[in-house]
């Protein structure tokens, strides 16, 4: 992004002499339900908000309410948006929002709103591009200080209660923001108004020139210069697994034939499995590592990185028929059905880092711990694989020695540990598994870290996505059966009318759907789809994807904005692209109508995809790295790419080997529809060119066609393989 700098730096000029203390209401004291304070988010469902709804702060939920008191009072609103399981968010809060003394002068100055980033998305996108712009960078919490009409003049992120090594706090900040308030009150409305200004214009894409090949050997190269040899990942810390950049690896190893961009791939997978970042007792990934290694993690764990690092690893099972990939698919998948799953089917949205107020302390063991839990031998086999030693390998920051604590990972192979303990391969293994059982069981009668258990359309779109495609490459039908079972909870809890909504929590589906609830419960259906060939996720894929359009596109400049049509009024409707944690709902966007075009033979999906490409290939070219979903739709744009048609009488065992067949193949760029009697009409209905594709006799009979060229059909799946390349 382009910044207007002559406007940010007009803006630090007034942060400087902003950068509290003034009366107005005492906060509630009344007792209810034993505690001292109660204030407006008591009635909230999002777990982030039922956490401050007993701070001294009188706190607003995002809405009319507050933004009416603001203006009648003449105030200006702190907006606080955070996460439920955000490590800083916590300490804020209890630094600074239980603290009565920063509370009473809050309640003085301002009128403060908090909103759960992971309910409100649409404005958490707007005020985290604002304190980007303004200070370079961005994270949660996220502090804003803005007009009582929603525009922003001040924001920053964290905030301690007293200012101390060169950080503001709190007290100051707030006395500083009454001051300019009070002092500077034109000056304010004016540099809030020049912000907002410059928002609604950095949101009007403007179309580039299209795309060429070139761009995806540039995204690769920039890959291969931020590669980190040792440790695989790119960058230095910390370290996000960002699964996506592996995913585009994959495809353009697959296109090109470059084996550096495997290799990348391979010892990123390898050394994350390896790294603290991995929880190696009950399995699934956490955030990110702070340190190049992978070894100290920031311990939450959010479902959609369970869900991109469960496809990663897939695929590059599929690619390279490792088994070690394929078994930390499986443990991820099985974490995620094991703690995160809802009753009804629906998947939790994170796991806290912290236990008992301390970040990470339900994931740590002591040498202590093991030699009590374990035989000796297995003890010593555990340990020594792990990395567990009588100090610790968890030190403290600031005086550099062991605490006594363990993260595990894994620091010798099994090969190595075979020839210093004398033992068998398979018996460490066995060793090792038994040991691991061991302790879970004892680690799970531990005060575990709180659970958000609120179900978001988005994310959740992103797990039925990983489960189907986990179900075809591992050969495990299972993990369909809950894809499916969740996108139908989905599908019936969380759309009305034909319009998803974005939360269910408590009963209660809430909140007009954004462009990612649309464009990754697509990606579940549409991977759901050609894991069971059950016609009715296709249709619902159309369906979703009309609405979509309907509501989210950009008929004057191409692109999905990030809000529906008819959705909340806010500042800005912006339009995302980057790919950060998560891909952006445009790039996925761009893969299912290129997926659905494939697979429906539908031009209109073709001219939409075209339209959105050339939208954002400005922004691509300048900073391809940045966009690595969206160039691997580009790839499939590109190149070549398959529809595979398969007809056959029945779902039988004949059917079934050519499936598994070409299951085995990585081919990133395709589609297969598969015809039966007994769903034919159902699939011709959304689909009406395969009309006229039969069986031969009692074989399933395999349509290839690459790049809009088709082959006769065969029956052979050598054949079928060499038509694919492979």
């Amino acid at each position: 992004m382009f910044y207007n700098y002559k406007l940010i730096f007009a803006a630090m000029f007034l942060f400087a002499g902003l950068i509290t203390s003034c009366q107005t209401k005492k906060n509630q004291e009344e007792k209810m339900d034993g505690y001292k304070y109660t204030n407006k988010l008591i009635n909230e469902k999002s777990p982030y908000l039922q956490q401050h709804a007993h701070n001294p702060v009188n706190w607003y939920p995002w809405g009319e309410e507050a933004f009416e008191k603001a203006k009648k009072e003449n105030k200006p609103i702190f907006l606080s948006i955070g996460y439920s399981t955000c490590h800083w968010c916590h300490v804020m809060e209890h630094e600074s929002f239980e603290d009565t003394t920063v509370a009473r002068l809050m309640n003085e100055v301002f009128v403060s709103i908090k909103v759960d980033r992971e309910e409100r998305p649409d404005i958490d996108n707007i005020y985290m591009t604002v304190c980007q712009i303004m200070t370079g960078s961005g994270g949660w919490p996220l502090t804003i200080i803005m007009t009582p009409d929603k525009k922003p003049f001040f924001a920053g992120t964290y905030f301690p209660k007293e200012s101390k090594y060169g950080r503001l706090g709190m007290i100051d900040l707030i006395d500083r923001i009454k001051k300019t308030w009070e002092e500077k009150h034109s000056d304010v409305f004016k540099s809030a108004d020049q912000i907002t200004a410059y928002l609604q214009q950095a949101a009007k894409e403007t179309s580039g020139s299209e795309l060429t090949e070139d761009i995806l050997d540039e995204a690769y190269d920039n890959f291969r210069q931020r590669y980190d040899k040792r440790y695989g990942g790119f960058g230095h810390r910390p370290k996000f697994p960002t699964p996506h950049n592996l995913m585009f690896l994959l495809r353009y190893w697959d296109k090109t034939g470059n084996p550096q961009a495997l290799s990348m791939v391979e010892k990123t997978l390898t050394e994350m499995a390896k790294g603290g970042i991995y929880d190696h007792i009950g399995f699934g990934f956490h955030r990110y590592s702070t340190d190049e290694r992978w070894f100290l993690p920031h311990f939450e764990k959010m479902l959609y990185d369970q869900a991109l690092l469960a496809m990663a690893y897939s695929e590059a099972y599929q690619a390279t028929k490792n088994p070690h990939y394929k078994k930390i698919a499986s443990e991820i998948f099985e974490y995620v059905l094991r703690d995160m799953q809802d009753a009804n089917g629906g998947f939790y949205s994170a796991e806290d880092a912290d236990s008992e107020g301390e970040e990470g302390k339900f994931y740590v063991w002591s040498a202590k711990e093991i030699d009590e839990l374990l035989p000796p031998e297995n003890a010593l086999i555990f340990k020594n694989y792990y990395g567990i030693s009588e100090d610790g390998n968890y030190y403290e920051e600031a005086t550099g020695s062991g605490t006594g604590k363990n993260i595990l990972h894994v620091i010798s192979s099994l090969d190595e540990l075979s020839k210093d303990t004398q033992t068998g391969i398979e018996e460490l293994k066995t060793s090792l598994e038994r040991s691991r059982k061991t302790l879970f069981e004892y680690r799970n009668k531990r005060v575990h870290p709180f659970m958000d258990k609120k179900i978001l359309t988005d994310w959740n779109g992103l797990m039925i996505a990983a489960l189907a495609k986990g179900s075809v490459i591992l050969n495990e039908p299972a993990l369909a059966g809950e894809a499916a079972t969740a996108a139908n909870f989905i599908l019936t809890a969380l759309r009305k009318d034909g319009t998803l909504l974005h939360r269910f929590k408590d009963g209660e589906a809430v909140i007009t759907g954004n462009l990612d609830d649309y464009a990754f419960m697509t990606w579940g259906l549409l991977e759901l789809y050609e894991a069971t060939f059950e016609p009715e996720f296709l249709k619902h894929a159309l369906e979703l994807t009309d609405k979509q359009i309907e509501n989210f596109w950009d008929e004057e400049n191409g692109g999905f904005f990030f809000t529906s049509e008819s959705g909340e009024e806010l500042l800005v409707r912006t339009k995302e692209l980057y790919d950060g944690a998560v891909p952006s709902g445009n790039s996925v966007a761009f893969m299912n109508l290129l997926r659905l075009l494939k697979l429906t033979a539908n031009t209109k999906f073709e001219n939409l995809a075209a339209k959105l490409s050339k939208a954002f290939a400005g922004k691509v070219k300048d900073a391809p790295v940045a966009y690595s979903q969206f160039l691997s739709a580009q790839t499939f744009a590109f190149g070549p790419s398959y529809e595979i048609v398969i007809a056959a009488k029945n779902r039988d065992d004949k059917l079934q080997a050519v499936l598994e067949q070409l299951n085995g193949m990585f081919i990133p760029n395709k589609v297969v529809l598969v015809l039966t009697e007994k769903n034919k009409d159902a699939v011709t209905e959304l689909a009406p060119f395969t009309k006229e594709y039969t069986a031969t006799g009692d074989l399933p009979a395999i349509y290839v066609c690459k790049n809009y060229v088709c082959s006769l059909p065969t029956t052979d799946v050598n054949e079928m393989k060499k038509l694919l390349g492979k």
